[in-house]
């Protein structure tokens, strides 16, 4: 009979998402995260696999808790689509000049650093980016719909400006997390929204 696990599963998967969010993943040892995760090395494996295995659940947990959580909250039929359209660049600007390491964000950095070579990883990112590129399409065809959103541009193509808008903050956001900048980057794009 298997001995039940004597830790919390969430809280050491919240350690070992800090581990790789500050390292990255290449350079996390395995030592690392049993250390950071309060876990010897064999409890580790037992419980998550390889150090791969445990990426991928940590960076699942990462998406589910900001990502996923900030889609859902934003597409609250309450929120009219522009104000959830800049509710959303709101939380990830103030959540990057809040970040004193300069992490940026894991899922962005997983995709920067596995992605082009490990296919597990890209499809994961790919998933995850298509769904913050899917929640700006519907809110910008639902703001187009009751003229809240400037109808010159399909919500195709404001979709995919607004997904690259974000890619560029949050990068930018690891080297230089300066409110004017990453606000200047942000306005122009707000601006091509507006109804003309």
């Amino acid at each position: 009979m298997a001995r039940p696990r004597a830790f919390d599963e969430n809280e050491v998967l919240d350690a070992a998402i800090r581990c790789f969010w500050m390292r990255g993943y290449e350079a996390t040892s395995v030592r690392d995260l049993a250390s950071s995760m309060g876990l010897t090395g064999a409890s580790l494996y037992n419980a998550f696999g390889d150090k791969h295995a445990l990426y991928e659940r940590a960076l699942q947990r990462y998406v589910d808790e900001s990502v996923a959580d900030r889609i859902r909250r934003l597409e609250d039929p309450a929120i009219g689509p522009r104000a959830a359209i800049g509710a959303f660049f709101d939380e990830v600007v103030e959540r990057s000049l809040d970040d004193p390491d300069m992490k940026g964000c894991m899922m962005v950095n997983a995709a920067v650093e596995l992605g082009p070579h490990d296919p597990d990883m890209r499809a994961a990112a790919g998933r995850t980016l298509g769904e913050i590129e899917a929640f700006f399409r519907r809110r910008v065809a639902a703001g187009q719909k009751d003229g809240a959103i400037a109808a010159d541009l399909s919500p195709e193509d404001f979709a995919r400006m607004l997904l690259g808008v974000l890619l560029g903050i949050r990068v930018l956001s690891r080297i230089r997390p300066e409110r004017a900048l990453l606000e200047g980057v942000l306005r122009p794009a707000l601006a091509a929204l507006e109804p003309r």
